[in-house]
């Protein structure tokens, strides 16, 4: 495997650990900020980078179509032309090809779409998507091409999208051939059938991947039948390689999915939510457009080791939000990705204590009191 992933400490199915990159550590469970075009929205480099994150994502998608993969490799690269120097993600682009897409149409070969920017068309097989992501964009960890379905999907739906990302798993992984500096992750669909998410679990380990990602939710499915899922999906995986949960999610999604074993997760869901006026919390989102803000001096939250959190007063926020400034935009959403960081570094000090379960108790009572 090309990077080594080290587990320091269990407690029940959650573990605490670190994928170690040549360009550093990820220490897990990790939350990945979403950098969709080159930059986590509102947010410079440095932002993110102190307020802890070790790893961002960036999407394969938006950037094939702007500025395009081939000036970023004439830039230097994704790391280079961005100016993070810490690990990053790719998707493959195929998620936003069917989601975004005015017209998509996927076949065994590849998936032809037109672009939501400009019409254009352009065809995405599994070797463009790596060649993409690992030759021009030169991310680290590089995930394979695959087709997810909305929810509710039918069994013999997901079937087939899990049988055709097998496929494209397998043409991923001899596109991207043997790598040292770069790893490769395979990624396990089936909707919310048991017996298909085994059968691709099974399928995807026969290729063999540096890491295994769970696909396929936060699809529309809900929190309960999301847990229902994984309740099993990550004992389906290998457990010496790094599992990564796709697109997820609040802070509840966080803890619970660690409790059930998953090790990295991403989402835009921090930035997008600052962008709005929401704040997330110990108590729940907060939304500091809401009149009760407009005299409340207190931070939101003096905990959360970032200025923004700490510095600023909810009545200084609600009147930024109010008032449409930028300011109010970046502020939150610098805030909400230390608090998901906050979050993630709290859960990885539980579990190596061996108090995770009561930690997580706490969070939801405080959840609970919140509402």
């Amino acid at each position: 495997m090309s990077f080594p992933f080290e587990i320091a400490a269990t407690e029940g199915a959650a573990r605490t650990g670190a994928l170690r990159t040549p360009r550093g550590d990820i220490r897990t469970p990790a939350f990945m900020p979403v950098g969709t075009a080159a930059t986590v929205k509102a947010l410079t480099v440095d932002q993110v980078r102190d307020a802890g994150a070790d790893i961002l994502l960036g999407n394969t998608y938006h950037l094939m179509l702007r500025p395009t993969a081939e000036r970023v490799r004439r830039l230097g690269g994704l790391h280079r032309f961005m100016r993070w120097e810490r690990p990053i993600l790719t998707d493959s682009g195929g998620f936003q090809v069917m989601s975004l897409s005015a017209i998509s149409q996927v076949t065994e070969e590849a998936v032809a779409f037109q672009s939501h920017l400009d019409g254009s068309r352009h065809v995405l097989s599994p070797e463009r998507s790596i060649e993409i992501q690992a030759d021009l964009l030169g991310s680290d960890i590089v995930m394979q091409l695959d087709e997810c379905v909305a929810y509710p999907a039918e069994a013999d739906r997901a079937a087939a999208a899990m049988r055709l990302s097998a496929r494209w798993g397998a043409r991923c992984k001899a596109a991207f051939g043997t790598r040292e500096t770069q790893a490769l992750f395979g990624i396990q669909q089936g909707s919310t059938f048991q017996d298909l998410r085994q059968e691709s679990a099974e399928r995807l380990q026969e290729i063999g991947f540096d890491g295994y990602a769970i696909g396929g939710l936060a699809v529309g499915e809900g929190h309960a039948a999301m847990l229902e899922v994984l309740d099993y999906a990550p004992g389906q995986l290998p457990p010496d390689r790094p599992r990564y949960l796709m697109g997820v999610g609040k802070p509840i999604d966080l803890v619970e999915a660690v409790a059930r074993g998953v090790d990295m997760f991403d989402c835009v869901l921090p930035t997008r939510s600052g962008r709005h006026g929401q704040a997330w919390t110990r108590a729940g989102p907060i939304n500091l457009k809401n009149a009760r803000f407009a005299e409340d001096e207190t931070p939101l939250d003096p905990t959360v080791r970032c200025p923004a959190s700490r510095d600023y007063s909810r009545a200084y926020l609600h009147h930024l939000v109010r008032a449409e400034e930028i300011l109010g935009q970046v502020l939150l959403s610098w805030h909400n990705v230390a608090f998901f960081e906050t979050l993630m570094a709290e859960m990885r000090q539980a579990i190596a204590a061996g108090a995770f379960a009561a930690w997580r108790r706490t969070f939801h009572t405080r959840l609970e009191a919140g509402a």
